[in-house]
């Protein structure tokens, strides 16, 4: 039975691993290149019949192109992400990447080949570094402070959404070894976890010094995923975290939508950030994505998870009690961090059920959405709204909503008031607003000119939450969420036959 178990538990940590290569540009082979119609929206006027939302269907299966095959042909060391990439596209299972990808690789690849040549400098291996030391490090640098930078320096990806950055790290963080120190999580998870142990060590007289020694003694090379500053707190002390970090001898790996220079754009108290990211640049080299795909929107449609109309709550209801089966809901509390709750309106079989109010127009954030997603991996939404001026607010906590689902790997049943595309229409940078036509007349202008919101933050994001909630609703994100529950579910039952 152990060994079932064992079996089970490797199944399922493989099936993980390879959870974003359909939506990377490494798509299944095909035998020819199928392209159905652009996605048609169906509306709901009053009393019509209910139609779904389709998202575009395209399917990719040229050959590997030459010029991305021409850079992959190259002599490398005999492992790294590089290597594994290599590997899986001489077997067959991974085809159709593009050339910025295989930059991107190769920037991975140096990074790898420089970690395993100067793992003992980096003190990676978690077995080599003594426990007293560890635990006597902060003591001992109170008594005698230096700096210990770490040899190597890390990577900063960014590029445009949907272009494989998340992928590419993960592809990365799995060929490294399992005896290093090393950390794998998602920004908005991270700053939590250091709010948190900010909480723990109110007192200390640098209470960010502590935070960044115990950070560092769990991992040397920290892995980020998403890397953006939205929020003035964090904003006020990346700068002093990232110095202890780095100064601890902290190897980062970061991917994110923004540019170094362009992080915290149009921020409050900004020029209080800006000491970060001459940090940033002096730590990290800085490589650029320059792929223009959305890889996201390459998958296929699948029906019934994304509807738009008003009044849809009957619907709602009736799907959700579909995915519950014999469960019954009822309202549940869910622990979030430092002691918090979140009151669960309706929750059954890993389900939950809110309105949008519930979730987004409170005084919620990423914690509270992590919180909800440990205990349930499906969330039914009803009547998300289009967004704009009016309801800024509740727009950033929604895309903080998506960024979490989408790190969850949760499901997503909602209603909504227009597509992903539409929901954002008035939402848009500085830049955009800028280019917009000018108005000649009131009889010219449109009516919904005066809900136009103009802000960077919020502007930049939206492609983001658009391409993921595009790809949320494709049959290769839906079946795969649907095999990884079956998984959890064997792992569970053996587990319960073990005990």
């Amino acid at each position: 039975m152990r060994a079932a178990v064992r079996s089970i538990r490797s199944i399922r940590s493989a099936f993980r691993h390879q959870r974003n290569s359909y939506s990377s540009a490494f798509v299944r082979r095909r035998s020819h290149l199928i392209e159905r119609n652009s996605s048609s929206v169906y509306r709901l006027p009053d009393n019509a019949e209910i139609h779904r939302f389709f998202f575009p269907a395209i399917f990719i299966s040229r050959p590997f192109s030459t010029d991305a095959a021409a850079k992959v042909n190259i002599t490398v060391n005999r492992a790294g992400p590089l290597v594994e990439y290599e590997r899986r596209i001489v077997a067959g299972e991974l085809v159709d990447g593009d050339a910025c990808q295989v930059d991107t690789l190769r920037e991975l690849q140096r990074l790898y080949d420089a970690l395993v040549e100067s793992a003992d400098a980096c003190q990676l291996d978690r077995y080599a570094v003594p426990e007293k030391t560890v635990r006597n490090r902060w003591f001992w640098s109170r008594l005698m402070p230096q700096s210990s930078y770490s040899p190597v320096k890390g990577l900063y990806l960014y590029g445009g959404v949907g272009t494989g950055k998340t992928m590419l790290m993960d592809l990365f963080f799995d060929q490294l070894s399992s005896n290093w120190r090393k950390k794998r999580i998602h920004f908005h998870d991270f700053m939590l976890n250091v709010h948190s142990r900010l909480q723990r060590h109110k007192g200390v007289a640098d209470p960010l010094e502590v935070v960044a020694g115990e950070i560092s003694d769990e991992a040397i090379l920290l892995c980020l995923d998403e890397f953006m500053v939205t929020d003035v707190a964090d904003a006020l002390i990346l700068n002093r975290v990232f110095r202890h970090l780095f100064s601890n001898g902290v190897i980062l790996v970061s991917t994110s939508n923004r540019a170094p220079e362009n992080l915290y754009e149009g921020g409050l108290q900004r020029d209080l950030f800006l000491p970060f990211i001459d940090t940033l640049k002096e730590r990290c080299v800085v490589h650029e994505i320059g792929s223009a795909v959305d890889y996201r929107k390459l998958t296929s449609a699948e029906q019934g998870f994304y509807f738009i109309g008003k009044d849809l709550s009957g619907l709602l209801k009736q799907k959700f009690e579909l995915l519950i089966g014999e469960h019954v809901a009822s309202p549940q509390v869910v622990e979030v961090v430092m002691g918090r709750t979140l009151q669960v309106a309706l929750g059954a079989n890993g389900c939950a059920c809110f309105s949008f109010e519930e979730l987004c127009d409170k005084p919620l954030g990423a914690a509270d959405y992590f919180g909800l997603f440990k205990n349930f991996h499906t969330l039914a939404l009803e009547g998300v709204p289009k967004f704009g001026l009016h309801n800024r607010t509740a727009a950033y906590r929604f895309v903080t909503l998506v960024d979490v689902m989408y790190e969850n790997r949760s499901r997503l049943l909602c209603t909504a008031e227009g597509s992903p595309q539409e929901l954002f229409e008035n939402i848009v940078t500085v830049s955009e607003a800028q280019q917009m036509a000018p108005r000649t007349s009131s009889r010219s202008r449109r009516n919904d000119d005066s809900d136009l919101c103009v802000d960077n933050e919020l502007g930049f994001a939206k492609d983001r939450t658009i391409s993921r909630l595009t790809e949320m609703n494709s049959k290769e994100y839906l079946e795969q969420h649907a095999e990884e529950r079956k998984l959890s579910q064997q792992l569970v039952n053996a587990d319960a036959i073990q005990a």
